[in-house]
């Protein structure tokens, strides 16, 4: 079976129930079911400590460890998720400097004693710096160690602009360091993550045309800093020149790029807003490395690109069960888990809340000794004892019934007082008297004297009220009180009319219901609340005027007639079709210059796999029309 990890890029911790399969069961349990996976590595949570929330964290059978941004709101955050059953870490830290410090401690973790280390931090000289704690303030690293590898979860700065170029290399050079460092001490490492660099030209999308437009040629892609790191941790990566300083020998293997080496379009990222999913326009920047000496024991890699609820699809690596470990052939689940759980493969005990390491997001204080709510309706009443059952029905059948009225007479006792309550029967045990508190209750409760029953004041109301009008009802308030002259109007209508009493300020001169409407519809006026009395002060002095009778006018308002005329003036634009038939998508343009804001329309469909504008394909055609050009309407 082996042991998966995967690595994600969610893009919203939630983001992924928005989308098939992970919709149909909204749980992390099932997500993490349906990818097969053993530990989970996210990237991009986009929370902050606040946010966290019960199905979040209380995952059943799993245990989950955070690094969020200090600062920035919804931006950033790592999540490693860890199945119980199957794992579990001896050592968690946040951060890749060792410069955070533990939960409820002031002591960082490259200071904490030797025993409680991962190890590997960067040493004095070796990290040029000014301020390390700005590097781990992003929420961008999670690293638990196992007994048998450190795992890195990593999520690394991308290259958004000039600002960000000096902090995007302190925090790829401190990955660098920290990796050798734990490889120097023979220490075995497993990076997962989003590192946000295209190794080679095989791993992106018409790398040659961007060149073109870029001005640049392979050999400069290649060794830019970015990627020139990447391809010199890793086995068989492409240097041009010679190594750096410290970096002369590589570490680790890119596993998905070793089982297929000559893949193409193995993409792991796609740009959301020019929908270029489809058409498999994207990049690879989802990796698992591992040491040099932990190949052997991966038997599967791969991405899953078919899996939709981000724009990056999961990557995984498959472990398997039996690995040589030291020289000798181990179970792996010997040494993914603390010492004395399993031996020889099998579980010599379960995994107790006593496993739970400082790191744990469970033991903050808001979740600390909870379970989650689905697990407390989940679990099944135990069945009570037969032996309870029957003397339960012995203590019922010897039980006295309590009444109003008091105890029987054969059955001596103290007696209740009477009172005007309805009578109810109370099993009292023998064993265990009534509270004299509730006894005191009962007794004075006879003296209190009683409300009256909804069915009293009905019947008061009744006689009260029986021969005066009926009360209206509330449309009552906005029809016109003096009678309308005879329109074929029902006689059942009439009669409801007579039945109220006109008053005197309601003479208003309105006509008939229809014709109020219509003077709202000729003034093109929004209809106002009638409950609003300011309302009507601000109308015109003309719209306050009444309208003559139906009979006495030569001209009938036509609402129909009014409406159209409107839908003509203000109907709804017309999309444009593109060459294929479809309507056109509208978009606006953002990129800085004398066009910016301004909207256009283009065809709906994805890039192709060139990643233009095609003609003749199934893809994008050259459809653009500014909207400002466009000015059909229905």
């Amino acid at each position: 079976m082996g042991l998966r990890i995967t690595t994600w890029n969610v893009n919203g911790i939630r983001n992924p129930f928005s989308y098939l399969p992970w919709s149909e069961n909204r749980t992390y349990q099932s997500m993490f079911d349906k990818l097969g996976a053993d530990i989970v590595i996210m990237q991009e949570t986009k929370i902050q400590r606040k946010d966290l929330q019960d199905d979040m964290v209380l995952v059943p059978g799993w245990d989950v460890y955070f690094s969020l941004p200090k600062y920035k709101k919804g931006y950033s955050g790592v999540a490693i998720y860890t199945r119980s059953s199957r794992c579990s870490p001896i050592r968690a830290e946040e951060g890749i400097t060792g410069i955070l410090c533990p939960p409820n401690s002031s002591i960082p973790f490259r200071k904490l004693p030797a025993d409680q280390q991962i190890g590997g931090y960067p040493a004095d000289g070796q990290l040029d710096v000014r301020d390390e704690a700005t590097l781990d303030s992003e929420g961008r690293c999670v690293i638990l160690e196992f007994p048998a590898f450190v795992l890195i979860g990593v999520y690394c700065p991308a290259a958004r602009d000039e600002t960000r170029t000096e902090f995007r290399q302190a925090f790829l050079d401190a990955l660098d360091i920290r990796v050798r460092n734990l490889a120097a001490m023979g220490k075995q490492v497993v990076l997962c993550g989003d590192l946000n660099i295209i190794r080679t030209g095989l791993d992106t999308a018409a790398l040659q045309e961007r060149l073109r437009k870029d001005s640049m040629t392979f050999d400069e892609f290649i060794s830019m800093p970015p990627r020139r790191f990447l391809n010199q941790l890793v086995f068989n990566g492409q240097v041009i020149g010679e190594r750096d300083e410290g970096r002369e020998n590589p570490v680790m293997w890119d596993l998905c790029r070793e089982f297929h080496p000559l893949r193409e379009r193995m993409f792991t990222c796609w740009e959301t807003r020019k929908n270029a999913r489809p058409g498999n326009f994207g990049s690879r920047i989802d990796y698992v490395l591992c040491s040099a000496s932990l190949k052997h024991w991966v038997i599967d890699a791969n991405i899953q690109e078919g899996l939709l609820g981000s724009d990056h699809c999961p990557v995984y690596a498959t472990i398997d069960d039996m690995v040589t470990f030291n020289g000798r052939r181990t179970y792996l689940a010997d040494i993914m888990n603390p010492e004395g759980m399993f031996k020889d493969g099998k579980r010599l005990r379960d995994w107790s809340p006593k496993d739970l390491l400082p790191m744990s997001a469970k033991l903050i204080p808001d979740f600390d000794r909870r379970q989650s709510i689905r697990d407390m309706f989940a679990k099944k009443a135990t069945a009570m004892p037969k032996s309870n059952l029957s003397a339960l029905h012995t203590n019922a059948q010897s039980t006295p019934s309590l009444t109003e009225s008091g105890p029987s007479a054969s059955d001596p006792g103290p007696s209740l007082p009477s009172s005007s309550q309805p009578t109810t029967s109370i099993s009292a045990s023998p064993q265990r008297p009534l509270p004299a508190k509730r006894q005191s209750e009962t007794s004075s409760s006879s003296s209190r004297p009683q409300k009256k029953s909804k069915a009293t004041l009905n019947k008061e109301n009744s006689t009260k009220t029986g021969s005066g009008p009926a009360q209206r009802s509330l449309m009552g308030f906005f029809k016109p009180k003096t009678p309308a002259p005879d329109l074929n109007i029902s006689k059942d209508t009439k009669d409801a009319r007579n039945t109220i009493s006109p008053s005197p300020k309601t003479n208003t001169g309105w006509s008939t219901d229809t014709d109020k409407e219509a003077i709202f519809e000729d003034k093109g006026a929004k209809r106002l609340d009638p409950f609003e009395d300011d309302a009507i002060e601000d109308w015109p002095d003309d719209t306050l005027k009444p309208t003559s009778l139906p009979n006495d006018s030569g001209k009938v308002f036509d609402p129909i007639q009014s409406k159209e005329s409107w839908s003509k003036l203000l109907g709804k634009r017309v999309v444009p079709k593109c060459e294929h038939g479809d309507e056109c998508q509208s978009l606006v343009t953002k990129k800085p210059g004398v066009n910016c804001g301004r909207s256009f329309y283009v065809c709906p469909r994805p890039l192709g796999p060139s990643g233009d504008k095609e003609q003749g394909t199934e893809f994008r055609c050259k459809t653009f029309i500014w909207s400002s050009d466009w000015s059909g309407r229905q």
